[in-house]
């Protein structure tokens, strides 16, 4: 990347129509596709330069669509369901990739990958789950993006949620205090109640790779076996080192690392 100029400002910028709104994508390199989906509430932009442009080097052609809200795309942000959300990454996927795609989502983005590999089977070789929540977050923890995603609190109690919950100690949570979009986050989180969560959870019969950041307050030590134990030999594991939830900010290298390093297998 040129010095001083953020990848997703260079990125070239395709919009895929819906039937009412359309949904743009960063598109990067060339070669076999990966999809990234980003966190609740935030952009595919900035916090996945340094993965792009890792991938880009090892010959992929990286895929970042936009959510509703965010970075122009537009489409109802009312009564939309999660299997729309699905479909808006499938139509990404169909119109800019020449084949299945390797998925990576991050946070809310394993979720949505889980329901989009569940209804387009056909469109996804393998799926990396990224900072996934265990299924007993503390509500405390399960709360703080509703916190730190919302400009209208005071700046001290929004960083207090993401130095909590989204950063290791030590690291500089204010890199997140940007970047946040609410009515997409309001959006998101009225769309995931849509479809239970049994319907998806199993993310279809792809293979999967599971990236935990080592102080991911979302998921403790304790259930670091979780999908280990649910998924067997369909999943790999990598743990990062001092991250958070948020992850791609603070150990950048080393999460791109780990999940090209999985991903080269799949091209």
């Amino acid at each position: 990347m040129r010095a001083g100029v953020p990848m997703a400002a260079r990125s070239q910028r395709v919009t895929i129509p819906l039937s009412d709104g359309g949904i743009v994508t960063l598109v990067d390199g060339s070669g076999p596709a990966l999809v990234i989906l980003p966190s609740y509430g935030r952009d595919g932009g900035a916090d996945y330069d340094d993965l792009t442009a890792r991938a880009v080097v090892e010959g992929w052609r990286v895929l970042r669509p936009q959510p509703r809200g965010v970075l122009g795309s537009v489409g109802p942000m009312d009564g939309t369901s999660f299997r729309q959300l699905a479909q808006d990454v499938a139509a990404v996927v169909e119109a800019l990739a020449n084949g299945p795609v390797v998925l990576i989502g991050h946070a809310f983005g394993n979720l949505l990958s889980r329901m989009v590999t569940t209804a387009y089977p056909d469109l996804v070789r393998a799926v990396a789950l990224v900072a996934a929540r265990s299924r007993d977050a503390p509500d405390r923890i399960a709360n703080a993006p509703f916190i730190a995603g919302d400009p209208n609190r005071p700046e001290a109690d929004r960083l207090d949620a993401l130095e909590e919950a989204f950063f290791a100690p030590g690291n500089d949570a204010r890199a997140w205090l940007d970047g946040w979009y609410p009515a997409t986050l309001a959006m998101q989180r009225a769309a995931i109640h849509t479809v239970p969560q049994s319907e998806y959870w199993s993310c279809g019969s792809v293979p999967l790779l599971e990236v935990i950041p080592d102080h991911d307050a979302f998921k403790p030590r304790r259930y670091w076996n979780e999908m280990r134990d649910e998924f067997g030999g369909r999943i790999s594991t990598s743990i990062v080192a001092d991250a958070g939830h948020a992850l791609f900010p603070e150990q950048p290298k080393a999460a791109a690392d780990a999940i090209l390093s999985w991903a080269g297998q799949f091209r």
